[in-house]
């Protein structure tokens, strides 16, 4: 990491002291209030933000740069405040235009309570990173988003983790890749996403371009993608990676699941489940204990002072 110090009060400074640990952080991506709850159920430590997922299920569309600043914002802000203790990693795309627009974003995502965010470099109208067809901006415009990134942080006094991302691999080849992801942290970066690795070779020389620099290194894991390097959790400890994201993992269950359920249906079946997975066991997921606790504590106490003042 950085020399950006951070308070464990903070959720910048809660993700900064998970990746002093020295351990790879494994970070569902998730896109919702309910898959985020899930995801906290399972007792993950760190939650990522996808903005594929975001995309898809906020406005219905596809990958392609077409989800808004404020549609990611509003999101990031839901999930990271259902459980503050736990950091959330966000996508922030390309900042959604100048300078002045990467400004914006990151001082909303600080306000919002995101730990985190990946920044990129692709154009304005960009896509997914394991799609063919990218494009990417001038090294200048790059640095132009980190360095507004990093200016917004300093101003605000805040401990948010920068991860510089770069598509160039697939543009311009990986030794430029690196020059960028390294003129990044040069600007104040605290770490780097190398998208769409696809050979251990590359992840090796990705490793030891930062080893021993306290800038931490970051995997996208996209299960199914067949561009990329796919490689386990064991092994991402093994070659140092900070930070491991898997933006798909509630993705593809829900699609795989959901559609199964939809086309039973339409052909006259009808999806037979067991167990806790009725109404009661979902909404105890998504805190129905907690809140009808709550609505007792304060039920109770208000019953308790009328007693007293009779």
């Amino acid at each position: 990491m950085s020399s950006q110090q951070g308070s464990k009060s903070t959720r910048g400074g809660r993700l900064r002291e998970l990746l002093a640990t020295g351990k790879t952080i494994i970070c569902p991506g998730v896109y919702d209030g309910f898959s985020a709850r899930m995801a906290l159920a399972a007792g993950f430590d760190c939650l990522y933000m996808t903005g594929a997922g975001v995309s898809m299920s906020r406005i219905g569309m596809a990958d392609l740069g077409l989800a808004t600043q404020t549609e990611m914002v509003d999101t990031a802000g839901m999930i990271a405040n259902i459980d503050p203790k736990t950091p959330l990693i966000a996508d922030a795309d390309t900042g959604y235009g100048t300078a002045a627009n990467v400004a914006r974003t990151v001082e909303r995502y600080i306000t919002a309570g995101v730990a985190g965010f990946h920044l990129e470099d692709q154009v304005v109208t960009k896509k997914c990173g394991h799609l063919k067809g990218k494009e990417c901006v001038s090294l200048s415009e790059y640095l132009t988003r980190i360095k507004a990134a990093v200016e917004v942080r300093k101003r605000r006094e805040s401990d948010i983790v920068i991860i510089a991302r770069t598509d160039s691999l697939a543009t311009h080849g990986f030794d430029e890749a690196l020059r960028r992801l390294k003129a990044a942290t040069e600007c104040g970066a605290d770490a780097v996403f190398l998208e769409a690795i696809r050979t251990k070779e590359q992840l090796e020389a990705y490793r030891d371009a930062f080893q021993g620099t306290g800038v931490a290194t970051l995997y996208n894991m996209v299960q199914g993608s067949t561009v990329g390097l796919r490689i386990s959790p064991k092994e991402a400890e093994q070659f140092g990676i900070g930070i491991m994201i898997y933006p798909a993992l509630c993705l593809l269950p829900a699609y795989l699941g959901i559609t199964k359920a939809l086309r039973a249906l339409k052909e006259g079946a009808e999806e037979q489940y067991s167990g806790d997975t009725g109404p009661q066991g979902i909404f105890e997921v998504c805190g129905m204990n907690e809140i009808q606790g709550f609505d007792r504590e304060i039920s109770e106490w208000v019953q308790a002072y009328e007693q007293e003042h009779k």
